[in-house]
């Protein structure tokens, strides 16, 4: 029961210190029941009433050191860090040996961006401390700003030593690992601590993230099962397990994963666009255009639900539908190059060669540069009889696919097109050169160029 009497007494301490505010009467604390009280306003944000509490406190303690680096702390905040720093020379003279006067003054340092002063400093307070896992918390944290991730790590497995429930210490250790491209060594790692610390559902949970990292799957559920057996609530847990058993192909039992993390929690739209996505998988075509209907409802912004639905729809070769959809997510976001390439291809699907050209050409316009967009777009330029557009286009296009002989060949054609010889021989040499088999583009394509002789025979010789 002792917890909960300390829990009694701080309790009382603020109880009783809101009511003298209240009163204007003042009332006796001793210096450590100051301490709490202003570091709980600080943790809440209420720094005014933290301000209250050390002027109080300090009409009362004037010597207490405690209260005084409690200050410093409170000057840090403010980015008084001149001043904070002159108090604390004054407090280091008196009292050389306290370690929260050197991670105070390592404070300031890393505020003024001295990270490796900081550390020194740091150091000299591992000397003084019983608290070796904050110090090597804060020298870790001192690392992660200099990007010295090597030993960012050592200093967070350093606190992890001393303190196996630093969840924070944990999470950073992970990210080191990752960041260094470490992840086996890390695997290696958590293995090693979960047989010192086997209830915690944060290393399953990040030893199930490393093993999906590598693709290392049926490892991965291993894991994520840990973690949500020890808290049946972990939804993290259960969405990564119901990611992993899709990579696995076991639908149904990602399906139910899914399902959890909205029995959990409020539908998301990306548990609900998965559930639909396995059940296209499993052929129940009826329950994944439901839930395809239900992501879209859920977060019309999501344009990743607005895809699914339409190209369940394409799959199923029902154009009208898939039309009907991708307007109304056009009627969302008509910037989205994504919507716009589908609008195109469907009204191409359906011999709508106006639409899909200017569907093709809004895609470009909002960033699509798909060789196969810019392909599709010209071919149906030209299918209009517009080869002079068609010809611009491709020019822009070989900007961003400079050896590409799909474009070489369209240009020869589309210049035999207009009669310009000169420029046509060019870009046929060009597409000849860099692909010679697939000549049968103009074929293909340019029916009438391809029925000259001047071109078969320049062809020819090329293949000599």
């Amino acid at each position: 029961m002792q917890l909960s009497n300390e829990e009694e007494d701080y309790n009382l301490s603020l109880s009783k210190f809101e009511s003298m505010l209240k009163t204007n009467k003042v009332l006796f604390f001793d210096s450590e029941e100051f301490e709490e009280i202003i570091l709980h306003y600080l943790d809440i944000g209420k720094a005014n009433l933290a301000k209250k509490a050390l002027k109080l406190a300090l009409d009362q303690h004037p010597k207490s050191t405690g209260l005084k680096l409690v200050q410093v702390e409170m000057l840090v905040y403010d980015d008084k860090l001149d001043i904070a720093e002159k108090l604390l020379n004054e407090l280091y003279a008196i009292e050389p040996n306290n370690e929260e006067i050197y991670i105070q003054k390592a404070n300031i340092c890393s505020k003024r961006d001295q990270h490796e002063k900081a550390v020194e400093l740091l150091k000299i307070a591992l000397q003084y401390t019983d608290d070796y896992a904050d110090v090597y918390n804060l020298i870790g944290m001192e690392y992660l700003f200099m990007d010295n991730l090597e030993m960012a790590k050592e200093s967070f497995i350093k606190c992890l030593e001393e303190d196996l429930e630093d969840q924070s210490a944990l999470y950073n250790v992970v990210y080191c690992f990752e960041f260094l491209d470490q992840n086996q060594e890390a695997i290696v790692y958590l293995n090693e601590y979960i047989n010192r610390n086997p209830y915690s559902e944060i290393a399953w949970h990040q030893l199930g993230r490393l093993h999906y990292g590598v693709k290392e799957y049926e490892n991965a559920i291993r894991a994520f099962d840990y973690a949500t057996l020890i808290d049946d609530e972990f939804l993290g847990a259960f969405m990564e397990k119901a990611k992993a058993y899709e990579r696995l192909k076991k639908y149904n039992e990602a399906i139910e994963s899914y399902n959890r993390t909205i029995e959990l929690d409020d539908a998301t739209s990306y548990a609900l666009l998965r559930i639909g996505k396995c059940y296209e998988k499993l052929g129940n075509l009826a329950k994944a255009i439901q839930y395809y209907n239900q992501t879209v409802h859920e977060d019309p912004l999501l344009d990743k639900g607005w895809i699914a639905i339409t190209d369940f729809h394409l799959r199923q070769k029902n154009y009208q539908k898939a039309l009907f959809f991708v307007n109304k997510a056009l009627a969302i976001d008509n910037q989205n190059r994504l919507y716009w390439k589908r609008y195109a291809t469907i009204n191409k699907q359906m011999n709508f060669f106006e639409e899909a050209e200017f569907g093709f050409r809004k895609a470009v316009e909002f960033g699509d540069y798909a060789l196969d967009t810019w392909l599709y777009w010209v071919d149906i330029l030209q299918f209009l009889g517009e080869f002079e557009t068609a010809i611009q286009t491709l020019l822009q296009a070989s900007e961003y696919f400079p050896e590409e002989n799909e474009i070489e060949y369209r240009l020869a054609g589309l210049y035999f097109m207009i009669q310009d010889t000169t420029k046509a021989k060019f870009h046929l040499s060009n597409g000849l050169r860099l692909n010679f088999e697939n000549y049968i583009l103009i074929e293909d394509l340019f029916p009438v160029v391809w029925a000259k002789k001047t071109v078969k025979n320049y062809i020819e010789k090329h293949r000599k």
